[in-house]
């Protein structure tokens, strides 16, 4: 029996040991607004604990403000993969030839949505109601297929231009415009061409929100790492955001700083791994 459980603790050992020498996989993540390296660490161990389908590999996630910033550090090897959305990594892959996605053990999928000051309450409502209104006519279904479904990736996504509606400061219902956030950096989900024309399907979401609301936007490209300070200090007044699923016992919207609240959510996509060809 003793001997018995000295092979078990040999075994154990042995394991570990193994475990431990495996070579650590870095992983680059857009920078989380309100969660440091460390503690998204720890959130992902657990979910790699409890998921019976998570591998074992040994994993460290590195932040990145931007994509393009996260596409070098993996094209110079500073990081074995990215982590992204499953459109975004297909368009990837189109116009990286040495680029490939592959799915993420865990099979997280983010919600999108649009973040506002905590105080706009009135304008979440708004934006809600005209979210409500694109799901039930089946245009959010049209855009999905354009954009999403039958894009051609290989090709940039197309300018798209805001609603204009007439009116000045002196008029007595004026309402002046909605500075909108976008930092380009998910096409074609969101992007910005480099003629600075916004496009893609986040882009062609806000066309229709404005048309419902009949309100003027005004697209301000902003760095995708400093979208809750460009918030927060009022440079826009509507950042896209997305809603991190609860996962067991985990908090929902680990990342959002205070001060913000979230409108309803209009599309979801799983997450992947993006890597070079092998």
């Amino acid at each position: 029996m003793r001997a018995f459980f000295a092979l078990a603790a040999i075994c154990v050992l042995i394991f570990a040991a193994e475990y431990d020498s495996k070579p650590e996989k870095k992983i680059g993540v857009i920078r989380h607004m309100n969660v440091t390296e460390e503690a998204f660490e720890k959130v992902f161990n657990r979910i790699q604990s409890i998921d019976m389908d998570f591998d074992d590999e040994n994993y460290r996630h590195i932040f990145f403000n931007s994509m393009n910033e996260m596409t070098a550090a993996l094209q110079s090897g500073q990081i074995d993969a990215f982590t992204t959305y499953e459109v975004v990594g297909k368009y990837l892959e189109a116009h990286n030839s040495n680029f490939e996605c592959f799915p993420h053990d865990a099979k997280i999928a983010d919600a999108f949505c649009c973040a506002m000051r905590e105080n706009d309450t009135a304008l979440k409502k708004e934006f809600n109601d005209a979210i409500d209104e694109i799901i039930a006519d089946g245009t959010l279904g049209k855009l999905v297929k354009i954009y999403i479904m039958d894009a051609n990736h290989n090709d940039q996504p197309e300018a798209i231009e805001m609603p204009k509606f007439p009116g000045n400061e002196y008029d007595e219902d004026y309402a002046p415009p909605i500075r909108i956030g976008v930092t380009g950096d998910l096409p074609p989900l969101d992007y910005v061409r480099p003629n600075g024309k916004p496009a893609g399907f986040n882009t062609a979401i806000l066309a229709e929100i404005s048309k419902r609301m009949k309100r003027n936007f005004v697209i301000v490209p902003i760095d995708g790492g400093a979208r809750a300070i460009a918030l927060t200090s009022k440079l826009v007044d509507v950042i896209f955001w997305v809603v991190v699923p609860t996962y067991d016992d985990f908090p929902i919207d680990i990342d959002k700083p205070k001060g913000i609240i979230l409108t309803d959510p209009y599309f979801t996509d799983e997450i992947v791994y993006v890597r070079l060809k092998k």
